[in-house]
């Protein structure tokens, strides 16, 4: 859009320079054709008064004289005739040819002065040729025709267009710089505006416009984009401070409720279908509990995207892998770690990569049998830092990986899994406020393969104390735990 701005403004300049130069330079021409003209026409009339009683005399010395003096002076050839078009004198040369020069001759003969051409273009090379009658008492008794050379004319004409042609040029010049720093303060705010709404669509719902730059207009818009932005970002607020208050709120009645529950168990000693049933209704209360917890986590998530912080990956994997290892070592899953010697740093939203970690061991468990593996791999990929959780479960299908970061979806397959289909919505959550990226694929030979890529982030100085970390690489513990696809 700049670059189209400043090419209307070059081109709009362009055409009112043609419009103004190219009349100049043809009103330049012609004063410089008139002034050669009248110089030569002076020329020949004094000539034709000197020439009048010497053809009436037919003594012609003097006259000869001064047009051999006027030849050697100014280089200007001449031809003197009498009014039966004999030539008298002849000085300079080479004579135009016989075309250019009779219709001269013949008018001046006829009693006019007579000059051509008419216009010195620089592309004209022809002379300049000038007849004079010799008239006296009102008889034309010959013509005195002089034809000078337009070289000097043409170069004067010429310095004249091109002094035109710079001072075209610099104004060009001029207006590009112009149309620069004005296209520059123009689209500057619609810069800003396109700037701050990806810095929004990335997560940070306090970016906003400084309206006071760019032309009035612009800045109202700016103004209003900002409002526009206010309204958003305070509903969204209003929105999720709701689903986390809900969640917390609605824990104590059902805590409250599944006691009332579990204390009406007690009571149903010999009636098996109720036993059943009691069975079935605690399971629910768990599976409600389960939805709120997860409601609440994705509302924090959400809530909680303008704090970065900058981890050792590294760390944080081998955290979570002594944090997981009880369970699987009750589950008999090997939960394996694949990490480099040395840390990686990655930035993200705070406790973005421990509850991602947590979310995607915690599902991949889920569809991990007895005996089965999870691995936890992190290292260093395209400038950022790449954390994979792979298990050798029974895996999804594309269209299921595709669906699986949507909320509350659970596989067709999975709805009598433990979950509430919030675990991998949370971790698109933090992994894209994070600027990072989240994608599901399916692991080799089977099983899932959970990728998260987190930008890299600067060292800290002085570096974060280490926990005394379990062995890097190849450490397998066992865990178990039970959950369902899509979600925790």
């Amino acid at each position: 859009m700049r670059r189209r701005l400043v090419s209307t403004y070059v081109l709009l300049l362009c055409m009112v320079l043609l419009a103004l130069e190219v009349p100049l330079a043809v009103s330049l021409t012609n004063r410089e054709t008139q002034r050669v003209l009248a110089d030569r026409l002076a020329d020949a009339t004094r000539f034709a008064a000197l020439a009048a009683p010497a053809l009436r005399g037919n003594e012609l010395d003097t006259v000869k004289a001064e047009l051999r003096r006027y030849y050697d002076l100014y280089g200007i050839a001449s031809v003197l005739l009498d009014q039966d078009a004999q030539v008298k004198s002849v000085f300079g040369g080479p004579l135009p040819a016989d075309d250019q020069l009779h219709p001269v001759i013949r008018g001046a003969l006829a009693g006019r002065q007579v000059g051509t051409p008419t216009t010195l273009w620089p592309w004209h090379e022809q002379p300049l040729i000038v007849a004079v009658p010799v008239n006296d008492g009102g008889a034309v008794l010959g013509t005195v025709v002089t034809i000078s050379p337009t070289s000097r004319n043409r170069r004067v004409v010429i310095s004249s267009w091109l002094e035109l042609g710079l001072l075209g040029l610099l104004a060009v010049a001029a207006c590009v710089v112009t149309a620069l720093r004005m296209a520059g303060w123009v689209l500057r705010p619609v810069t800003r505006l396109d700037a701050v709404a990806h810095e929004i669509t990335a997560g940070d719902s306090g970016a906003r416009v400084q309206p006071e730059h760019g032309p009035p207009e612009l800045r109202r818009m700016s103004a209003s984009f900002n409002e526009m932005a206010d309204a958003l970002a305070e509903a969204l607020e209003r929105q999720q401070s709701f689903v986390a208050h809900a969640s917390h709120q609605l824990r104590n009645p059902l805590t409250v409720l599944r006691l009332r529950v579990e204390d009406l168990g007690t009571k149903l000693v010999d009636d098996d279908v109720a036993r059943a049933d009691h069975e079935i209704a605690l399971a629910e209360t768990d599976r409600l509990a389960g939805v709120l917890d997860g409601l609440l986590a994705l509302a924090r998530a959400e809530r909680g995207q303008k704090h970065f912080e900058v981890v050792d990956a590294v760390e944080v994997a081998l955290n979570r892998w002594l944090a997981w290892r009880p369970m699987t070592e009750r589950r008999g899953i090997d939960l394996v770690t694949l990490v480099p010697d040395e840390p990686l740093y990655a930035r993200h939203v705070a406790t973005a990569l421990d509850q991602s970690l947590d979310a995607l061991v915690d599902n991949a468990l889920k569809f991990t049998p007895t005996g089965g593996r999870v691995e936890i791999e992190v290292a260093a990929r395209e400038d950022g830092v790449a954390v994979t959780v792979r298990d050798n479960g029974c895996g999804m299908t594309d269209e299921q990986c595709r669906l699986a970061t949507e909320r509350f979806w659970r596989a067709p397959d999975a709805q009598n899994v433990e979950g509430a289909g919030l675990g991998l919505p949370i971790v698109m959550v933090l992994v894209e406020a994070s600027g990072g990226r989240f994608t599901l694929g399916s692991a080799e030979p089977h099983g899932l393969e959970a990728r998260m890529w987190f930008p890299a982030g600067p060292a800290p100085a002085p570096p974060p104390p280490v926990a005394a970390p379990p062995e890097r690489r190849g450490a397998n513990v066992e865990r178990s735990g039970a959950f369902s696809r899509g979600g925790s």
